[in-house]
């Protein structure tokens, strides 16, 4: 019996609905794992052409080199399948995440707070395309959906025209959330006493790693996000005496009288002393 042999390739490329069309024309027997999925029906269709392959060299001793010829070229092109690139994930903050392909923006997760119960959201050309109750199913949206090729193409003008730029971008941001500046050398903030500009450091991304020198150390620590490097500067005591965190808080204004703000930069600042 003659029959068409799909490659791994060749069946990557099909829809489902060709794919169970495909499964009824060779009479394949193979069980499929999940009907709801593209790959289980790739799995099962190339099982059973290898078994048939298989059985038909053993049927007929007269040609079995060329069934084995016919068998080894389909295994081959089985190997040979190309695969979609593996993404690259890059965190900018706990609440945003971008998946690239090489240098090319595929998708991103974004955190709704807005929302009762399905917070994290996967968006695609800057539209919701899947949203989700935690961070590992919006993942695991994305990566299956970017494998089978049913992910949503990214728009090119949607693509950042430069690493750097998207880089400055997010320190800009997060930068904004604590009022501070930034010039041609790093991050400043306005004295708590005389409004002065007073450098803190400097903010960076290198290899896809989070970096920041504080000003008064002058080292580069690496840092998980460019949320968490940011932060990490406003926790820099940039007083011109020597008061401590507690003085400047305490002596200067009592407790019941500081602000929301106020109180939330004592807290973190207590927790980087007693760290």
């Amino acid at each position: 019996m003659t029959y068409q042999i799909y490659s791994q390739q060749q069946l990557q490329l099909k829809s489902i609905a060709r794919l169970k069309q495909i499964y009824s024309e060779i009479a394949c027997t193979v069980e499929v794992s999940d009907k709801r999925c593209k790959d289980s029906w790739i799995s099962a269709i190339a099982e059973y052409q290898a078994s048939k392959i298989q059985k038909i060299a053993l049927a007929a001793p007269d040609n079995q080199a060329l069934a084995q010829a016919e068998l080894d070229s389909y295994i081959a092109d089985q190997a040979q399948a190309i695969a979609p690139e593996p993404l690259t994930i890059v965190e900018i903050s706990f609440d945003h995440h971008e998946y690239y392909a090489d240098d090319k923006l595929v998708a991103s997760i974004t955190y709704d707070e807005k929302h009762l119960t399905q917070r994290w959201v996967v968006m695609v050309n800057d539209k919701e395309v899947f949203r989700a109750n935690t961070l590992m199913r919006c993942d695991r949206f994305i990566c299956t959906h970017y494998k089978d090729g049913s992910l949503p193409v990214q728009e090119k003008e949607a693509i950042p025209p430069t690493t750097e730029n998207r880089i400055m971008a997010h320190i800009f941001n997060e930068c904004q959330n604590y009022g501070f500046e930034i010039l041609d050398d790093g991050i400043y903030t306005h004295g708590t006493e005389d409004g002065k500009l007073r450098k803190l450091g400097q903010v960076g991304c290198t290899n896809g790693n989070w970096w920041v020198i504080q000003d008064s150390s002058g080292q580069q620590q690496y840092s998980n996000s460019v949320y968490d490097a940011v932060r990490s500067l406003s926790m820099v005591d940039v007083s011109t005496d020597d008061k401590s965190i507690f003085d400047e808080y305490f002596l200067d204004q009592p407790l019941e009288q500081l602000t929301g703000d106020k109180l939330q930069r004592l807290l973190e600042r207590t927790e980087l002393v007693t760290a």
